[in-house]
């Protein structure tokens, strides 16, 4: 049904316009009886098997949502319906922010690709808190920080901690994002100096609160080894409880398009089908230079339970979905699920 008749009418939109449609659809949907209940019936899968214990937390399954669809943090229980084990909220920014200019969100649907350039925009940690407080998460909640584009590198350390303060008791565990490519200077965050003065500053405001909540450093495919290196080392010696491997990507390879078409979308990051083996040996390479002491959530162009499977299987204690989700449907958890339960 997704693909045969809701995603035509949804690609047939500009890919933004298709994004606030499909929000505003799960909007109508909590007000039709029943409609909640039916659609977990039909997509959630629940095995005491796909429940996995990691950074001390107890996943339902090994499936979620990446960062960068509810960017806002309000539709995390809508989406939980579809049956994902967690769900990434964010980028979310100490204060609000519109974003790069439009248009800044692109399609290359026979490489089931997305090139975004959305510069993080979202209406900032106040507004995600206040949506967690007065709706309950059914749910586990990744809260995805950044620094706001107007915040120059030196400075980042600061909004860092203003959102990870706010943000701190509504939230299960942090995502960093260092990494994102269409925020200037954002992916600079990644040099070691840079991410050890962010991340010791968490690290130890994190001391100070009741509740202990795991924080995870989200890099990019696009990084040498050399830089790998020098921050999965740091993170075993921090307290870095994880890593989100990897973002979206600069580069182009594997798409179909032209080098007219490519030039005339411009900048921006690539997510799909075409970043997953790069983000697959991104995903092996820091299980095995951690030794397997790092655990990993992988993502980045999972577009079935077989890619899924694999991420599993170099390293990954969970995975995370995004274009396959837009391209593939919800029903894509489930599949996952029953894939790893060998159905």
């Amino acid at each position: 049904m997704y693909k045969h008749i809701i995603r035509p009418i949804l690609f047939s939109f500009n890919p933004e316009t298709a994004h606030n449609l499909t929000f505003a659809m799960l909007r109508f949907l909590r007000y039709i009886p029943f409609m909640r209940s039916i659609v977990r019936l039909i997509y959630r899968k629940e095995s005491p098997e796909l429940e996995k214990e990691v950074f001390g937390l107890k996943f339902k399954n090994p499936v979620g949502l990446a960062g960068g669809l509810d960017k806002n943090g309000e539709f995390y229980n809508d989406l939980a319906n579809f049956g994902f084990g967690f769900i990434e909220i964010g980028s979310l920014t100490p204060e609000p922010q519109p974003g790069n200019p439009k248009p800044r969100l692109f399609r290359s649907v026979k490489d089931r690709a997305i090139i975004n350039r959305m510069g993080i925009n979202n209406k900032g940690v106040k507004n995600a808190v206040e949506q967690l407080k007065r709706v309950k998460p059914k749910v586990l909640i990744a809260g995805n920080i950044s620094k706001n584009t107007t915040s120059i590198n030196e400075d980042a350390a600061k909004d860092y901690e203003s959102a990870f303060a706010m943000l701190y008791d509504f939230v299960d565990m942090f995502v960093i994002n260092i990494s994102c490519p269409n925020v200037s200077g954002l992916s600079d965050l990644q040099d070691v100096s840079f991410l050890s003065d962010i991340v010791d500053k968490l690290l130890d405001l994190r001391m100070y609160f009741d509740e202990y909540r795991p924080i995870l450093i989200k890099v990019s495919p696009d990084i040498s080894h050399q830089q790998l290196d020098e921050i999965i080392d740091y993170a075993l010696m921090s307290g870095i409880d994880g890593v989100v491997a990897g973002n979206t990507t600069r580069s182009r390879d594997g798409l179909t398009l032209s080098e007219e078409k490519i030039r005339e979308i411009g900048n921006g990051g690539m997510s799909g089908a075409p970043l997953f083996n790069k983000s697959l040996e991104l995903v092996r390479y820091i299980s095995e230079k951690s030794k397997g002491k790092l655990p990993i959530i992988g993502v980045g162009g999972i577009m079935s339970g077989e890619d899924a499977k694999k991420m599993l299987d170099a390293g990954a204690s969970l995975v995370e979905v995004y274009s396959g989700f837009i391209y593939e449907g919800p029903s894509i958890v489930r599949k996952i699920n029953n894939h790893i339960l060998g159905k």
